[in-house]
């Protein structure tokens, strides 16, 4: 048996499409690519896949990973070569790896994630600067996400402008029921979520 991770992007393709149905997805291009796919114990066995860290919908990513585990031993170059020829438009993979099979489970080394928030309405620029200054210094950031409080500021690692002066580049932490949101981050600097548009860059693991 062998453990391999599959870096890969979800791209414009599947922008609206929910982590459950992209692990269906990513079942049905498995299956497509005849890989010998080891499977969970019991009465409804299921393919032994495990994925890193739900992507909010209506956002993109360049960094996304899952883990697949396999029953025989493919090389790697066997396993990209099957996986593009059963590769769904908006899953765009960019490398695999092998990796132990009794690592710590994929979900649980997430350790932060960092995103790209593009505003789509114009700003003012110097305003935009002292509201961020203003939620970089702030002690606290209370909101409410799905009828639950919680402190936002904790979860950002860092944040700034871009040159550009309409992308905010963010740095979030992933911690065990509390991730950051890129649109927190929008809504906090008091402005509309859905004037942005985000996308994940990077996701940080932790290392032994």
């Amino acid at each position: 048996m062998e453990r391999i991770r599959i870096h890969y992007a979800k791209s414009e393709a599947l922008r609206y499409t929910g982590t459950l149905e992209v692990h269906k997805i990513w079942e049905r291009t498995l299956r497509r690519a005849a890989l010998p796919l080891a499977y969970s114990q019991g009465f409804h066995p299921q393919p032994r896949l495990n994925q890193a860290l739900p992507l909010p919908l209506g956002m993109t990513s360049r960094c996304e990973l899952i883990d697949i585990w396999l029953e025989d031993d493919w090389t790697l170059d066997q396993v990209m070569e099957a996986l593009n020829s059963a590769r769904q438009p908006g899953l765009d993979i960019q490398s695999l790896e092998l990796i132990e099979l009794h690592a710590p489970s994929l979900p649980t080394l997430v350790q932060s994630a960092c995103y790209e928030i593009t505003l789509l309405d114009p700003v003012d620029l110097e305003d935009l600067k002292r509201k961020l200054a203003d939620l970089l210094a702030a002690t606290a950031l209370p909101r409410v996400w799905k009828g639950k409080n919680y402190d936002l500021r904790p979860l950002i690692e860092s944040a700034e402008l871009h040159p550009s002066g309409q992308i905010l580049l963010v740095h979030l932490s992933a911690r065990e029921g509390a991730t950051g949101r890129p649109e927190e981050v929008v809504a906090a600097l008091g402005m509309d979520p859905f004037s942005s548009r985000s996308i994940r860059t990077q996701l940080i693991l932790k290392t032994d």
